[in-house]
């Protein structure tokens, strides 16, 4: 798999796995800036027509 050109680096494709669940990757440098890291717990809110991905505060 070859690099993104820089203007599509922050596009993804949604994947779908055996079970049915989807899943989409998050740009490495993004989750970087945001201290993300492995295994650690998001929510995800529906605003209109768009996803919020945040910081799971258990």
């Amino acid at each position: 798999m070859g690099a993104r050109k820089s203007s599509q680096q922050n596009v993804r494709n949604i994947t779908q796995n055996s079970s049915g669940t989807y899943s989409i990757s998050l740009p490495k440098a993004l989750v970087k800036q945001l201290r993300w890291q492995k295994n650690q717990q998001v929510t995800v809110k529906k605003a209109g027509e768009q996803l919020i991905i945040v910081d799971w505060k258990g």
